[in-house]
């Protein structure tokens, strides 16, 4: 995985639905981020609502849709043009934007397990993947198909002898 997509879902992953995690519900815990990753912390509100903003647009549908909008700067040098980002939610939105532009975007996605909701990088041929997790949550979600069309089988079955 690139730099990018590792930071990206570092970021997105703060929240951690089957643990009753987040990162974000304190200011300690942002900070504490943002210094391990060598990059200075937003306001905790701008980074919340940056994580929802991605979150809904990788494809969490219990995410708060809305824009946001962080300081990036495009800055030149011998090597050519490069974004620049000044804070951590600017380094996120720069990373974001990178595999937006390389169409590496829509491979960030989130685990459909309402408990697990993981963000998660599809390394599949044809962007297919779904769970962040066939063995787990791809599994459980299997599982829980086959009992459910078991027991309707089950109750058609004794309703037509009845």
């Amino acid at each position: 995985m690139t730099a990018d997509v590792v930071l990206v879902l570092d970021f997105l992953n703060t929240l951690d639905v089957e643990a009753g995690a987040d990162v974000l519900d304190t200011e300690e815990g942002w900070r504490g981020w943002a210094i391990a990753r060598g990059l200075a912390a937003d306001p905790l509100s701008d980074a919340v609502r940056a994580r929802d903003a991605l979150r809904a647009a990788a494809g969490d549908h219990d995410a708060h849709a809305s824009r946001f909008r962080a300081p990036v700067a495009a800055e030149s040098s011998a090597d050519g043009v490069a974004l620049k980002a000044t804070t951590a939610v600017a380094a996120v939105f720069t990373a974001a934007a990178r595999l937006t532009l390389l169409g590496e975007w829509d491979r960030i996605k989130i685990c459909p397990a309402d408990d697990c909701r993981w963000a998660f990088h599809d390394r599949s041929r044809n962007r297919s993947r779904t769970w962040c997790s066939m063995r787990v949550c791809g599994n459980r979600q299997k599982a829980r198909s086959f009992r459910q069309r078991s027991t309707q089988s089950t109750t058609r079955t004794e309703q037509s002898c009845g």
